[in-house]
């Protein structure tokens, strides 16, 4: 049996953007020899990720579960909409999001983590890319707990059961009746999936928003002419208010639209005659952040034509 070297493997994955296992298997097969590893690859689908991996994957789906007092939330993403009903993909992310729950944020330990009927979660995306047809990527995971309390799970228009578009978790604190937990939970979480609160508290947002909103406030305020000592007011008023529409428990709770968060939750407290804190909380919606390519049909049809 021929030696399989790490650096063998190594260069038959960049040559075919087939996962490690796959590739150590493929060279196994063929005695060690590169070309015809690869046509082993190809022959079994596994070499056709290579050229779906350089796709914009923007669609997809976010998966939210929660067992006991932990809960998790992931976001694998694939190019189109299509993919996001197809059984196969969804019972990929459901799975990979309870392995969360073990391996916690870092979505290197979760891609790594091993996979029911695969060597990894890695190696058993490399194999959907392959056999659904599309580009598909492990995006990113967060994990919340509590002591004592409750995790709130929320799918805003759930394509099946915990998977959806938007996911949010809401990690309560506390010793009030679990029941009347989950009743504000639901109703926080229902609110965080409709406002877009950008952290917890005032103090945790980022500082380099802050500073963005703040050269944003100065530029409208020079304009308006006024003196200096005004500008610094207006400038001092606009971050004021940008902190606390996106702060969430500062945000004003949309279902009335006048109860700042923080006193929803104290209310709460209050009517089940125990205590309730709002510890944490998660919001991932589908795509946020990521640059979709845009095409010109009409000029890629034309292009075709003159091929």
């Amino acid at each position: 049996m021929a030696d399989i070297t790490a650096a063998a493997v190594k260069e038959l994955r960049e040559k075919s953007g087939a996962g490690m296992m796959d590739c150590k298997k493929a060279l196994t097969e063929n005695g060690g020899d590169m070309d015809s590893a690869i046509d082993w690859l190809r022959t079994k689908g596994l070499a056709t990720a290579a050229k779906k991996s350089s796709r914009t994957a923007a669609e997809g789906l976010v998966g939210v579960v929660v067992e006991g007092t932990r809960g998790a939330a992931v976001e694998v993403n694939s190019e189109t909409d299509f993919v996001a009903k197809n059984e196969q993909f969804q019972d990929f992310v459901r799975t990979v999001t309870k392995l969360a729950l073990t391996t916690g944020d870092d979505i290197a330990a979760l891609g790594s983590a091993g996979y029911p009927g695969a060597d990894s979660v890695s190696e058993k995306l490399t194999a959907n890319i392959a056999t659904i047809g599309e580009n598909q990527t492990l995006r990113r995971a967060k994990v919340v707990e509590v002591t004592k309390g409750t995790v709130v799970p929320y799918v805003h228009n759930a394509a099946a059961p915990g998977l959806g578009k938007i996911g949010v978790l809401v990690a309560l604190e506390g010793d009030a009746p679990v029941a009347d937990m989950e009743a504000v939970g639901k109703q926080i979480a229902m609110h965080i999936a409709a406002a877009f609160p950008q952290a917890l508290n005032e103090e945790g947002l980022d500082p380099t928003v802050i500073e963005r909103e703040r050269a944003i406030a100065a530029e409208k305020a020079a304009e308006s002419g006024k003196p200096a000592e005004i500008i610094e007011k207006m400038v001092l008023g606009a971050i004021a208010k940008f902190r606390k529409e996106n702060a969430l428990l500062s945000q004003i709770f949309v279902i009335d639209n006048k109860t700042p968060i923080a006193q929803v939750v104290a209310n709460a407290a209050k009517a089940a005659g125990g205590s309730i804190t709002l510890k944490d909380y998660v919001r991932f919606q589908l795509g946020e952040g990521i640059e979709k390519e845009t095409s010109d049909f009409a000029a890629e049809v034309a292009a075709a034509a003159k091929g």
